[in-house]
């Protein structure tokens, strides 16, 4: 599956464009469920890009995350 890009919006306020690619998943909803999933635990944690840097995202530090499949600047 190719990568979504999301738009994280952090607890400080600042928003991140990251790309998340779910190697499992078969459809864009399939690895929209497993992002929201991951960061829904208390304990949550997600690999993603930013250009090119790996990119370790904690639950705790996200205050809401949009889909962006067209848009948003990686």
């Amino acid at each position: 599956m190719k990568g979504i890009v999301l738009r994280v919006r952090l607890v400080s306020g600042d928003n991140i464009d990251v790309t998340y690619q779910d190697p499992h998943a078969r459809t864009e909803d399939e690895a929209v469920d497993n992002v929201v999933s991951a960061l829904g635990k208390e304990a949550g944690v997600l690999r993603c890009r930013h250009g090119d840097r790996l990119l370790v995202l904690y639950a705790r530090g996200v205050a809401a995350v949009e889909v962006a499949p067209r848009g948003a600047v990686v």
